[in-house]
């Protein structure tokens, strides 16, 4: 079977979903393999219903400040189970979206398991790594599977929760331990002390956010803190104790914390066990699969983008490597993306966003006498009468013998709203004298991009 294809896709998250439509478009026969739900990690347990969260743990911090702009509201019921069920209610719409997508695409949508059996096969499951029912050719394949949350090798990992169980919950318990200090850790650490879940934040290193900007993380560290969020700096969770509801993790201090559940974001790795990727001759690279620029693996029919590659791992990369591929393959227009500026948040609170190089990347690639950093610390104007909350950070990267600005960067609220347009700006090598010359937007936040 599958002869009359001339595309198989693994996989039908966000790069393989782009992809599939995107060669369908430019006439491909095309058939998508996914054993799992339609949408991918971004749509099903991911950045989707992530989000919507963070909108529900705002909201219940614009109501405690409502008195501050004479609102007396009295009394407010907090019903996380609602939400929880809201915003599963969405993921569901949004994966009938996306299966009306494929259809209306012509894409052939293929219910199960796939891995290859061959360089030129994939055999399909009702299992992940089970019998295989039946087997399909074509002379092209893409493997977009993606990735997935890893535990850590601790005694009673098992008890704990990673970021695709926080999807499934129906509710979370009073306290809760969040181990890591990435993104995904910070983000939840945020979403739960918002929802109001006491939280105590174990990282193993001095900062969070390793690889960002260490000032941009030093201000997240401290509006968290002020929100409540006890971050525990350079300490490690040993092991995991206790039943569901009820347990302990115990820190190498032998320091012990009780609480209702454990989440572990320590990391995720791409999905390659059980894809037969040995079988088809794909060569591998400390967990990934190799690829060149245009997305090419080792075996010259076989085809790889988004997490599975470990290049960048954001949706919209997926999707651009997905179309790139579909583009330059079935749409004779080569076609390759540029990994090098790529925007970034972290949807915390305060919220932060980067484009571009960080102060010390800069420094360390042009040195410390050849770059000048700009920056704006201040309390925004809707903070002004609650007269609380986290100040915001703005920072513009320069490179000094130009003027370029290598970098852009923000913690505050909308971070990701203006970081977005002013990586435009950067993309295009503006340099500080093209922020001078903007007039500013006032009263706003972004108005210090081109005050400072």
């Amino acid at each position: 079977m599958g002869a009359d294809l001339d595309l198989i896709v693994l996989g039908a998250g966000s790069g393989g979903l782009a992809a599939a439509k995107r060669a369908a478009r430019h006439g491909a026969r095309v058939a998508i393999v996914e054993g799992d739900r339609v949408g991918g990690t971004c749509v099903i347990r991911g950045c989707v219903p992530k989000k919507l969260l963070v909108y529900g743990a705002q909201a219940r911090h614009q109501l405690a400040d409502a008195s501050a702009y004479g609102l007396e509201i009295g009394a407010v019921r907090s019903d996380v189970p609602d939400l929880l069920r809201r915003v599963r209610s969405e993921v569901d719409r949004l994966n009938a979206l996306h299966l009306g997508f494929l259809e209306k695409a012509g894409v052939q949508l293929i219910s199960g398991w796939g891995r290859f059996t061959a360089p030129d096969c994939i055999g399909i499951s009702d299992q992940r790594g089970g019998p295989v029912r039946e087997e399909l050719t074509a002379p092209r394949f893409l493997v977009a599977v993606g990735g997935r949350p890893e535990r850590p090798d601790i005694p009673g990992t098992e008890k704990t929760w990673v970021s695709d169980d926080m999807f499934l919950r129906k509710d979370f318990p009073p306290a809760m331990v969040v181990v890591g200090a990435g993104f995904i850790a910070c983000e939840f650490a945020c979403i739960l002390r918002g929802l109001g879940v006491a939280v105590t934040q174990v990282v193993r290193g001095p900062r969070l956010l390793r690889g960002f900007d260490a000032e941009l993380a030093d201000t997240l560290l401290d509006g968290m803190r002020e929100q409540g969020i006890d971050v525990l700096l350079e300490h490690t969770v040993v092991a995991v104790e206790g039943e569901p509801g009820s347990l302990t993790a115990r820190l190498g201090n032998g320091q012990s914390l009780d609480c209702g559940g454990v989440f572990m974001a320590t990391g995720r790795r791409p999905w390659l066990s059980d894809l037969g990727l040995d079988a088809a001759g794909v060569a591998l690279d400390n967990g990934r699969i190799t690829v060149d620029a245009n997305s090419c693996t080792s075996v010259p029919h076989i085809h790889a983008v988004g997490d599975v590659t470990d290049r960048v791992n954001l949706t919209p990369v997926a999707i651009d490597e997905g179309r790139a591929f579909a583009d330059s393959v079935f749409g004779l227009r080569q076609r390759q993306v540029n990994h090098d500026l790529v925007a970034c948040a972290v949807f915390s609170d305060p919220e932060l966003a980067t484009v571009g190089l960080s102060e010390e990347q800069a420094i360390e690639r042009h040195g410390v006498d050849g770059v000048v950093v700009h920056r704006a610390r201040f309390r925004s104007m809707a903070r002004a009468l609650p007269a609380s909350g986290p100040r915001c950070l703005l920072k513009l990267v320069v490179e000094k013998h130009t003027d370029r600005v290598l970098g852009c960067h923000m913690v505050g609220e909308h971070a990701a709203e203006i970081i977005q347009m002013a990586a435009i700006a950067v993309g295009m090598g503006a340099t500080k004298a093209d922020f001078d010359r903007t007039m500013a937007l006032h009263p706003s936040v972004s108005e210090e991009f081109v005050t400072m």
